[in-house]
């Protein structure tokens, strides 16, 4: 296929369509990872021998955290696109993006407190990782929040574009807090300079989780910017067609 069919998906008609074809497959591998990748957590990994059975929570807390700063990017890539070609879909894919990345940014922090009370004694401190991240979740709620209280489609999408930008510098800050200052959150156990510092099977699962959670918020974000997309042209001809069908 060549660049110029692909660009025809650009337009909220062409892609509504292919997104309600996608939406199952990428919903059906979520599925089948989460099942695989719980499983390799809680029958297949061992006991870990400092933290015994309470570090199973990394499982669902490494990979709500490593998404909830992707999609922050990812949002911001594709507002930026909204902002330099003022293109309707960008606008929709970032807005369609920010209630998952809220989600993934929420599940870390409790995920994270759960974890945090039997290994450091205290649900919650302001360490630099967790606070960085908590500010993730205001920026996301922001984006939402500044979307509705906007009335104007076009100048609430614009307004959420810079926003998500401005608050983009965050991502960098939550990655590095734990090499730049000297915090209570523990280092990264998966790195691309060197050798993980846990075991194969441990890695694997949390990997499988990965994807499972990928996996889950293309579909999420597909079947919302259906929705978004309904809801914006929903004055539209072939939207009307949609109904009558």
């Amino acid at each position: 296929m060549t660049m110029t069919n692909w660009f025809r998906f650009s337009s909220p008609q062409t892609f509504y369509p292919l997104a309600g074809k996608m939406v199952p497959w990428f919903a059906g591998a979520a599925a089948i990872l989460t099942v695989i990748g719980l499983y390799i957590a809680f029958f297949v990994a061992p006991t870990d021998a400092q933290q015994g059975e309470s570090y199973r929570i990394i499982f669902v807390h490494v990979p709500a955290s490593w998404m909830s700063m992707f999609i922050y990017l990812v949002m911001a890539g594709w507002a930026g696109i909204g902002l330099a070609f003022n293109t309707r879909l960008s606008y929709i894919m970032a807005a369609a993006l920010a209630p998952t990345g809220a989600l993934f940014a929420f599940l870390s922090l409790w995920t994270g407190a759960l974890w945090g009370k039997p290994t450091w004694g205290t649900y919650w401190v302001w360490d630099a990782r967790l606070t960085s991240e908590l500010v993730l979740l205001f920026l996301y709620i922001g984006v939402m929040a500044l979307h509705a209280a906007i009335d104007e489609t076009r100048r609430a999408d614009k307004a959420c574009a810079v926003l998500a930008l401005v608050g983009a510098v965050n991502v960098p800050i939550i990655y590095f807090s734990v090499q730049w200052w000297n915090t209570l959150h523990q280092g990264a156990s998966v790195s691309v300079t060197r050798a993980p510092s846990m075991a194969a099977i441990m890695l694997a699962g949390m990997i499988v989780m990965v994807f499972a959670f990928w996996m889950y918020s293309i579909a999420v974000a597909l079947a919302r910017a259906r929705a978004i997309i309904l809801e914006r042209e929903r004055h539209a001809g072939w939207v009307h067609g949609l109904a009558a069908a």
